[in-house]
């Protein structure tokens, strides 16, 4: 019973001979037309046929922009790829945007708020409203403890050195202007970098 189920040589030989599409083209088949389908190809399905949304996205990774289309099904991301409307990046993506599905679906990626209390070695979930809160309450409170309107010599200057901004290089000119108008005219924060990268 076992040797009719495993396959003779001859068998595996002519399989190879038929389903392979090299030996198909040597033999004189033509290489855009049936020599080029396996089985295996024949059966093979674009994953972008399953998507039942495309939605539109901006490359997380710097701040040229690109233009990404996001194809999902029941909201979870398939494929990622440039979007050829936009005249950013015409379709294309560079090797760090194409490399945006693995972010998104990645198991390291941390997708809540953590926090670490002071002296202690444990991380503990925290919504978002929670941290919003606590990093406006103690800006302020930082702001109002450091602040100086003056010099010794009288010279106004309105400004804290106590706090500092540090942005991500996917902010564009618009968000950078108005960073530094809340922070520096607005809080009187004079360290603020915008870590461009390019």
């Amino acid at each position: 019973m076992a040797r009719k189920l495993r396959k003779s040589v001859t068998e595996r030989v002519t399989e190879f001979l038929t389903d392979w599409s090299v030996p198909r083209q040597l033999a004189g088949q033509s290489v855009m037309a049936e020599a080029a389908k396996s089985r295996l190809s024949a059966g093979l399905r674009p994953r972008l046929k399953e998507a039942d949304t495309i939605g539109t996205s901006i490359c997380p990774f710097c701040a040229v922009g690109c233009s990404q289309l996001i194809y999902a099904k029941d909201g979870k991301p398939l494929h990622i790829e440039g979007d050829p409307r936009s005249p950013v990046n015409q379709g294309t993506l560079c090797p760090k945007g194409a490399g945006t599905l693995g972010m998104l679906l990645s198991p390291q990626r941390i997708n809540q708020v953590l926090y670490r209390a002071p002296h202690s070695d444990r991380w503990e979930s925290r919504s978002l409203e929670w941290a919003m809160e606590r990093i406006a309450h103690r800006v302020k409170k930082t702001r109002d403890d450091t602040f100086v309107e003056a010099l010794p010599g009288g010279r106004a200057v309105n400004h804290t050195l106590a706090i500092g901004s540090l942005g991500g290089a996917t902010m564009d000119n618009e968000e950078n202007y108005l960073i530094k108008k809340l922070l520096g005219g607005g809080l009187g924060v004079v360290n603020i970098e915008n870590q461009a990268r390019i």
